[in-house]
This record gives structure tokens, sequence and C-alpha cells, in this order.
């Protein structure tokens, strides 16, 4: 990619079956890493977010008083295949002098924030850093000259101050500078799609030469995702640098849609659902992107992580988040948690 553009994926016969199962390390085995269930593994989490001195409160459930810390304790097991266990030595060897960046909103940060994590308990000696400048915070694993960048923008399309106010620009996209000369990208949006009121960033949406005050909100997302498929094509060398899509991180707001029609979100919820599928379905959303990732001409790797993501309403932080009581966070995940196991997959991607 040119620095100069501008622009625009129990019980012994378990047990048996497990061993039997092969190890993958990469998707090009052929193995459908999305397609499972969690298990129960001792040896699970990764690493004891007490020994990751930079986490960031939101996302800090244990230190924030969680009470029941069983929630760590599964393994993402896809079916017909093992995930290769995450090493994070290898994964800083291999990543020399290589710089990462997660684009996105604050679930990227809560993916960036997981990597690190994993990281550096891989290698709690080593020596780290992390600056920010603008919109770019960059963790740097000095002795391995590995760079971790999370550029946090949520919609990856403009927004544009004019004399009539903030406006979303649909078919434009200036900040592709911030994502050049990167050797991985992981890009994500969504969840900022749906906001309204004093939350919401922009005044007006403009697509061309037309300027409205609102539209429907998934057109805009699948526009605004075929604008950056469009980026991708025209900007991006994928002999260089690879891209992928986080996918999308589903929330828990409503029991009904796993089976417990009483439970009004995830509080006090304090296990996965242990079959395979979900009942309340896909959202619609994840059919939108997967259209739009099927019109990009370059290779994007979809981390379709929201079918084991919605079987984790337990892994959020509810009121152990960044509101405490008087909040209730069922968007974002606790670390350790759920996210380490994007990245786990993510790994066997990279491997």
């Amino acid at each position: 990619m040119s620095s100069t553009d501008n622009t625009i994926s129990y019980g012994s016969a378990l047990v048996l079956s497990l061993l039997l199962l092969p190890l993958i390390h990469g998707a090009e085995e052929g193995c459908d890493m999305f397609t499972g269930r969690w298990v129960e593994d001792a040896s699970y989490p990764l690493y004891d977010p007490s020994t990751c001195p930079f986490i960031r409160r939101e996302f800090a459930c244990k230190r924030n008083g969680r009470p029941d810390l069983d929630y760590p304790s599964f393994r993402w097991q896809p079916q017909g295949c093992k995930l290769a266990r995450f090493n994070g030595v290898e994964f800083l060897e291999k990543n020399k002098g290589k710089k990462i960046m997660f684009v996105g909103d604050s679930l990227s940060l809560n993916q960036w924030q997981s990597l690190t994590c994993m990281l550096h308990s891989s290698v709690p000696n080593s020596p780290y850093n992390i600056t920010t400048k603008g919109t770019i915070t960059t963790f740097t694993f000095q002795e391995y000259g590995v760079e971790l960048k999370l550029d946090r923008n949520v919609y990856l399309v403009d927004i544009v101050r004019e004399k009539i106010g903030r406006v979303l620009k649909l078919d434009s996209i200036n900040d592709g500078h911030n994502w050049s000369e990167m050797d991985t990208l992981i890009f994500n949006t969504w969840h900022w799609w749906s906001r309204r009121g004093p939350s919401q960033p922009w005044d007006y949406i403009q697509l061309g030469s037309k300027v409205t005050k609102d539209m429907d909100r998934v057109t805009a997302f699948e526009i605004a995702l075929g604008t950056w498929g469009k980026w991708v094509d025209t900007v991006v060398d994928t002999q260089k640098t690879r891209v992928f899509f986080q996918g999308i991180s589903p929330s828990h707001y409503k029991g009904a849609l796993w089976g417990e029609p009483t439970a009004r979100s995830c509080v006090r919820q304090k296990e996965p659902l242990l079959g395979t599928s979900y009942p309340g379905g896909m959202p619609t959303e994840v059919g939108v992107l997967k259209r739009a990732l099927g019109k990009i001409s370059k290779p994007v790797t979809l981390l379709d992580i929201t079918m084991l993501s919605l079987l984790r309403k337990d892994g959020h932080p509810s009121i152990y988040g960044l509101g405490g009581r008087t909040g209730n966070d069922c968007s974002h995940w606790c670390l350790s948690g759920v996210p380490d196991t994007w990245n786990e997959i993510l790994y066997n991607y990279m491997a």
C-alpha cells in the first residue's frame, strides 16, 4: 500500500475425539473455525487479567468485583478440527518488525486490548511502551519491534464538519492514509450505526450530492461497507498487507432471544449456551456484511465471530464494567474472555 494514498474471517469419549481431531495452524487446512461449541477447559483462560496492568476499566470485570469467575474457563471447540493454542512468543517472533492495526469502534478496542494482554502475559519481562497520537494508539513490544496499533474510526467512512453541521459522508474515506504501510489490518464497524440522539456524532448524511437528515441505518451501513470495499480494491496491496474484517460482535439485552424470556439483559448470566446454534438466529447486519464482502475483488478474510459470541451471554461486563451498577454493558466483553478467542482464531489464520 502506498503511503501517499489519502483516500478511500465429557468424559473419556470426548477427550478421545478431541485427540483425534486434526490440529490446524492456519485456515488453509480447510477447517471451519466458526462452527462449534464452547467446552470447559481448566487450562483456560490464556492469562490472568491481574497480570495485565494496562487493561482498561470497562473490560476489567474481575478487578471491578465480578464474583463468578468461571466465564473465562471455556474454550471454543470447532467441529471437525482443533484450534492451535495461542503461542505469544511464536506470534511475536513471526511478526518481528511488523505493524498490525485494528481499525474500528470500541469492539476493535476490546480485541486490540485482548491481544496486547495475551502477548504481554507470554513475555511478561519484555519491555513495551504505549503511545497515542491523534486517533491512533500504538502498543510496541520493543524487543521484537512489533507494533499493535488501534485507530478509533467507528464508521470507516468520513465525518466532516461543514457549515450545516457534522456530515457523515457515505462515499468518502480520507483517513486511509492512517492505514497505509501496515502488514495486517483488522477492520470493524457496526455498533454506532444505530445510535441516535446525543450520542450520534453527526447531523446529516451525504451520498454524492444528496444531503439528508437521516436514512435507513442498515442501508447506510451497507453503502459505507461498499465504499470501504472499493478502497480496499483500489489502495491495498494484498501481496504486502493482509486484510481481515472482525465480523459482527453481538449484544445480549433480550433474554427471549436465547430462550430465557424473563431475562432483560446479560446481568447474572454465568455460563454460555452449550449448543451449536442460537435460538434467536443471526442478526440482519451479518448478512449485509457478507454481501458487501462478496463484492470485493481482493482477498479479505472475515473473522466470522458472531455465532460463537452469540453463545456467550455470560461474557459481558454487565454491572462490572465502566458504569458499575448504574450501567449495564451487554455489548463489550470481559477480559480475559471472548475476544481472546477471536484473537486465537486470528492467530490460526496468521500462523
